[in-house]
């Protein structure tokens, strides 16, 4: 990298996100343009909109320091979302930190299949009472948790994590989204603090009814780490990105871990790696548990998630 001065006055602040957009593809970061324009946004607290129509206007110099650093942060492959301390999710800014993993968009259709099953077996209309019990393991950034909680606002959601820096995440956001009172926040590993007896069991959690078991656990094969995209690899926290030696550690642990519940949730719907999906869903038809399995594939046609569905109760 360049360690001579990348930014000179005068400049314009269009000129400020080219020359950035430039340097960032110099340094093969993707979308260089898009990352220039959301850093920029940042540091100048404007949107997209005041972006395109004060672009003409003099870069502020008591800002160039800054910018510099930035762009230079960004070019050695820092993930812009922590570095601007936000992501969007299902229409929703969401903080997030070195501590959680960034949410993904493929994750909202993950959302989507558990809304959509939920509201088959549990309408909308129903009264609170006949309103599901939701887990989301893994939560991370509270991304699926609180967009669960905050589109179903009868729905009786927790949230756990081993990562109590996660957890701290998750409760500022549902706080930002004012969901933190129909709430539970859950620290331990996988479904261990929901099993009735275990020593991370503690009343009310170990009680719990699961009705919906949702999670986005670690699912990267061991072996594959050190091949992950720099941004993922050097930056995103590695407890929340390796499931073992094939990735499927995770999974294989809740399954065996499900029945030792109160009660068999009627909804299990997972997020998955690629060639995963049909491995998961073979474990769970094994099970017999629930009438309906299926997968779903992400926006590029990746099979991405599998959700299990017992639609009559048991």
């Amino acid at each position: 990298m360049n360690s001579g001065q990348w930014f000179t006055l005068p400049l314009s602040i269009r000129e400020a996100s080219m020359r950035a957009a430039s340097l960032l593809k110099e340094e093969a970061v993707e979308e260089p343009r898009n990352n220039a324009e959301l850093l920029l946004m940042h540091l100048l607290d404007i949107d997209r909109a005041a972006l395109l129509r004060d672009g003409g206007d003099p870069f502020p110099p008591n800002k160039l320091a800054d910018w510099e650093q930035l762009v230079r942060r960004k070019a050695l492959g820092e993930p812009v979302q922590y570095m601007i301390g936000e992501q969007w999710f299902y229409g929703r800014p969401f903080a997030v930190s070195p501590a959680v993993l960034i949410p993904r968009p493929e994750t909202e259709l993950l959302v989507e299949a558990v809304l959509e099953a939920a509201d088959l077996i549990w309408p909308q209309a129903a009264g609170e009472g006949q309103a599901p019990t939701v887990v989301d393991v893994g939560t991370g950034s509270g991304a699926i948790a609180v967009t669960l909680a905050s589109q179903r606002p009868a729905w009786r959601v927790s949230a756990s994590d081993l990562s109590p820096d996660a957890l701290a995440v998750a409760r500022a956001n549902a706080a930002r989204h004012e969901a933190a009172d129909r709430m539970a926040f859950v620290q331990g590993d996988l479904l261990m603090p929901f099993i009735p007896g275990h020593e991370q069991g503690e009343p009310p959690h170990e009680r719990l009814r699961i009705d919906v078991l949702v999670s986005n656990p670690p699912y990267i094969p061991a072996a594959d780490m050190p091949g992950l995209q720099r941004e993922v690899r050097d930056y995103e926290p590695h407890l929340a990105l390796e499931g073992g030696a094939d990735g499927l550690d995770p999974y294989r642990r809740m399954l065996e871990q499900l029945p030792l519940l109160v009660q068999m949730p009627r909804i299990v719907a997972f997020e998955l790696g690629m060639g995963q999906p049909r491995i998961v869903a073979d474990m769970m038809r094994s099970m017999g548990a629930w009438d309906d399995i299926r997968i779903i594939n992400d926006y590029a046609g990746i099979e991405r998630h599998v959700i299990a569905i017992q639609s009559q109760p048991r």
